[in-house]
């Protein structure tokens, strides 16, 4: 199939992300946790639908504006895995009397706020930092923690749900002994804590999810919930850190190529920072923004691994460009297409808004 692609555009390989879920989903099986992917990354209704034959029911999302476009598709119970805004709580309450919804609570003025607003029954997560320090309670401050679960009892509409882990230190760590520690120690963090109030609350679940760990490791000792979200996609910060194979790589961008200098080993694409977003990755002082694969859009065969030494090297609004060398420059002629795996797949696919698989299918996002 001739996909006849003409300006920037996202490809989905199918078939390699239901094998991303697939993977996951087995590995939360074997270990005997319920599977509770994130949809944040591809934020897509058809895609969610592929979950369910992996027997996925619940969901987490990060805005109650995904929380109410993935209810109105059918999802009934949701965890919208960012903290409480309580400007919209009166917006919860009434999501909340459709379906089982559950929010994130980091401090008492949220709790409190919900509290006294909340008129429809909802379950909370205590988001716990074991680590990341962007947000959430220390793992160690058990006295804030049961001040605030004594605080919600306050309401009958409030029911305590468990503790909630994003480890997002796990995308920012230097060695692999660095890593291996930092994630026995963020588990020992949540076993700890669910050791110290399961007497109290013995249905209380470990909520826990990111890609890197959750790709690396097998082993998620009192871990209930596992639910890591860009993994059905992937991207070159996962390659780097060591969470997948460039073969695992779902989703490439689609430029024409619009302008060449070969003096300077430079090619200029139609795809900026409005397609890729700017996430880089800087090697030896080098940033990039992304990696040139082969691949043909006359056939549904996925691209291959990057070619040695094409990247992308810079961006801005509408335009890249790509170093390369001189056989590749040579070769490459005006409006042709090249295809480039992303930095960051969450924010290529939230800037595009839409997919076009192998087979030609258009797959709509969230708008």
């Amino acid at each position: 199939m001739n996909l006849n692609i003409i300006q920037p555009t996202l490809l989905l390989d199918k078939q390699k992300a239901i094998q991303n879920i697939n993977r996951m989903s087995e590995k939360a099986s074997r270990k005997g946790m319920a599977f509770t992917p994130h949809f944040k990354t591809h934020q897509s209704a058809d895609i969610a639908s592929w979950y369910k034959a992996f027997g996925v029911s619940k969901i987490k999302v990060s805005s109650l504006k995904m929380a109410k476009y993935f209810a109105k598709n059918g999802w009934e119970n949701i965890v919208l895995a960012f903290p409480l805004n309580i400007l919209e709580i009166p917006e919860i309450n009434v999501l909340g009397k459709r379906i089982k919804l559950d929010v994130l609570i980091v401090n008492k003025e949220s709790l409190n706020a919900l509290k006294i607003q909340l008129t429809s029954s909802i379950g909370f997560y205590l988001e716990i930092d074991t680590g990341y320090h962007r947000i959430g309670i220390p793992s160690t401050e058990i006295k804030t923690i049961s001040n605030l679960l004594e605080m919600a009892k306050e309401n009958q509409h409030l029911q305590f749900e468990g503790f909630y882990c994003h480890a997002g230190h796990s995308y920012h760590l230097d060695s692999k002994k660095d890593f291996k520690k930092k994630f026995h120690q963020t588990i020992e963090a949540l076993k700890q804590l669910k050791t110290h109030f399961n007497p109290d609350f013995s249905a209380l679940k470990i909520s826990f999810g990111d890609t890197p760990f959750c790709s690396v490791f097998e082993h998620f000792d009192s871990v209930d919930e596992f639910g890591p979200g860009n993994f059905v996609f992937y991207d070159l910060t996962q390659q780097q850190i060591g969470s997948c194979n460039y073969k695992n790589i779902a989703v490439a961008m689609a430029c024409p190529v619009i302008a060449k200098y070969p003096e300077r080993n430079n090619i200029v694409i139609h795809g900026g920072g409005i397609h890729f977003a700017k996430d880089s990755i800087t090697i030896n002082g080098h940033p990039f923004f992304g990696k040139v694969v082969n691949f043909d859009p006359s056939n549904s065969i996925s691209w291959s691994n990057p070619i040695e030494g094409v990247t992308l090297t810079d961006l801005s609004q509408e335009h890249g460009t790509i170093n390369a060398p001189d056989s590749f420059i040579a070769k490459t002629k005006i409006g042709d297409i090249l295809t480039i795996l992303p930095i960051h797949s969450c924010m290529a696919a939230n800037s595009m808004g839409e997919f076009l698989t192998l087979d030609g299918e258009i797959i709509k996002m969230m708008k």
